[in-house]
């Protein structure tokens, strides 16, 4: 694991309760394990119960589970863990992700179909031409009892040959528990296709 993780290195924690994800930076790098300065209070974060991790490296996105061994403050002592994947190499990993949304502004509401979702922002398909210049209200249910409240900022749009329109964009003001759910969600999603 010494070559995989540095110090100095950005690196999320998700626990079981995504309300607890936290982010924090490699301080130490040992033969057992490594220590992390979490942002903030390592609430929920429990000792040897398996966490999810996540780092951006040069070779994609770092994903394993480890259990957390220690918390001293906001420093945690994390064990090497057993086995590792890349995911990809984009900054966030995008899934297939078919639902039926709105996006809303102040000047109009559009119902839509979306194609592809990361947590950086996804792909959608219009019978409308949807204005650009806006910033829209959607939300994104992920279940049954989660959804995913944000900003929608389209970038980028294209008439389809069939008469439809697809848009791709960012999310805007998207909390960073929100971040990490979509991170998450995205990440297994992925892994259950990768399995299949």
């Amino acid at each position: 694991m010494n070559e995989l993780v540095k110090k100095e290195q950005i690196i999320s924690i998700v626990p079981q309760d995504f309300r607890n994800a936290n982010k924090g930076r490699i301080t130490e790098v040992n033969d057992d394990g490594f220590l992390i300065e979490v942002k903030h209070s390592p609430n929920g974060i429990l000792l040897n119960n398996l966490i999810e991790f996540y780092s951006q490296t040069q070779h994609g996105v770092l994903y394993f589970e480890s259990d957390v061994v220690k918390i001293d403050d906001n420093i945690i002592t994390v064990a090497n863990p057993i086995k590792h994947r890349f995911l990809q190499r984009r900054q966030f990993t995008r899934i297939k992700f078919i639902q039926q949304i709105e996006l809303v502004s102040e000047e109009s509401s559009y119902s839509i179909s979306t194609i592809d979702l990361s947590a950086g922002g996804m792909k959608i398909k219009s019978a409308e031409n949807v204005n650009i210049e806006l910033l829209y209200d959607i939300c994104i249910p992920l279940s049954n009892d989660q959804q995913v409240k944000c900003k929608f900022q389209p970038i980028r749009i294209e008439k389809r040959d069939d008469g439809f329109y697809t848009l791709s964009g960012r999310f805007q003001n998207m909390s960073n528990i929100d971040k990490m759910t979509l991170v998450q969600f995205c990440m297994k999603k992925n892994i259950e296709n990768v399995n299949k």
